[in-house]
């Protein structure tokens, strides 16, 4: 399809990088989250109103897009196809997020008790034991990273330092660190596909 003959100047440039992307110049990745890392960051903090999760969904939305690329149309400007996955990817969290605390069952009017269903965040025994397999598995898969992938997720997932905290310890900017770590989860994401093991 032909690009849009209304495309602005950014607009057309915001296409030839996603040309370069496609043609596996992984430069052009780097230049198109540098160049609506902020925007988008700003779009979900809108959202959800929780600047942690706003981090992690902003980079996810990257990770999406960049997985549909071959999907971009010209016939838009490839600014409001990248808004609407991180609109739609935000959606998606908060309606997952809602957890639904109580709720009563209805029963019929010759019933003298109402049924309460409450869900707890206590994982059964079985589901802990699932979870620390996965956890494991997850480390496995981090350990065999290069550098200084296995150690930037290892600082932000494992324990748990903010992109600032991760910027500051390592004396890298800040940009560098969401950079990194948006590459190494593309790399796990790869892995963990490419495994056998359910994760």
């Amino acid at each position: 399809m032909e690009i849009n003959k209304n495309f602005s100047d950014k607009a057309i440039e915001d296409y030839n990088l996603v040309l370069a992307a496609l043609s596996g110049k992984q430069s052009a990745y780097t230049s198109i989250m540098v160049r609506y890392r902020e925007p988008i960051y700003y779009l979900v903090l809108k959202m959800v109103r929780n600047e942690g999760d706003a981090e992690d969904l902003a980079i996810e939305a990257f990770e999406k897009a960049f997985k549909k690329l071959e999907q971009y149309s010209p016939e838009y400007a490839f600014s409001t196809w990248l808004f609407r996955i991180a609109t739609n990817h935000c959606i998606d969290h908060i309606r997952k997020k809602k957890i639904q605390t109580t709720s009563i069952d209805d029963v019929s009017k010759h019933e003298k008790s109402w049924g309460i269903q409450v869900k707890t965040k206590t994982k059964d025994p079985e589901e802990a034991f699932i979870e620390k397999q996965k956890i494991k598995m997850m480390r496995e898969v981090v350990s065999n990273l290069d550098e200084p992938y296995k150690t930037l997720v290892e600082m932000r997932y494992f324990k748990e330092l903010s992109y600032e905290e991760i910027a500051k310890e390592r004396n890298i900017p800040l940009g560098t660190v969401k950079a990194q770590l948006f590459r190494s989860r593309a790399i796990l994401a790869d892995i963990i596909r490419k495994s056998k093991d359910s994760i």
